[in-house]
């Protein structure tokens, strides 16, 4: 009897035991549901103090270049506003055409580079370039042409082809303004 009243004892015991751990842990995992949508809380507030700093960022930014443009826009109105001195100017004289043998139509160079709105053109000129396409063609194309003496055909296509290439870049020279 004893031993069955021991038993029943520690069988009760036993019982009010796990139904406390039970317990115990169903507050536990109240107070870590807790704790976690208070962290979840934590985290969306500093998502939205981040957000609320970028929108304060880009206002920023905004009302800087908009003093920005209206700053640069004064500085060109004053700009504007002041009369521009020209310090240097630079201008080339052309030999005008006379009866005189020693003006051959080039330009009399008085140490300047600049003419009264126009610049002295430099580099090949479309004669010379006319010239020489005109004669390498020529020559291949007579002695293409000429099957019986090549040389000779060469000689004369080069001829006839860089007095034609002369001829058409002399009149582009003319168009452009760099001879008269």
């Amino acid at each position: 009897m004893k031993n069955i009243l021991l038993t029943g004892l520690v069988s009760i015991f036993m019982l009010t035991a796990c139904k406390k751990d039970n317990q115990v842990a169903e507050k536990s995992l109240e107070q870590q549901k807790v704790e976690f949508q208070m962290r979840q809380l934590e985290i969306e507030k500093q998502k939205l103090a981040i957000e609320k700093e970028k929108m304060a960022y880009e206002t920023q930014k905004k009302a800087d270049s908009i003093a920005e443009v209206k700053k640069a826009k004064s500085e060109a109105t004053a700009k504007n506003s002041k009369p521009q001195v020209i310090r240097e100017t630079k201008t080339i004289y052309r030999d005008r055409e006379s009866s005189s043998s020693s003006s051959n139509g080039t330009y009399a160079d008085n140490g300047n580079s600049a003419s009264q709105g126009t610049t002295q053109k430099k580099g090949m000129s479309k004669a010379a370039k006319g010239t020489i396409i005109g004669t390498v063609g020529g020559a291949a194309a007579g002695a293409i042409i000429s099957k019986k003496n090549r040389g000779l055909g060469a000689v004369i296509g080069g001829v006839v082809g860089g007095a034609t290439g002369y001829t058409i870049g002399r009149a582009g020279d003319r168009k452009d303004g760099r001879v008269q």
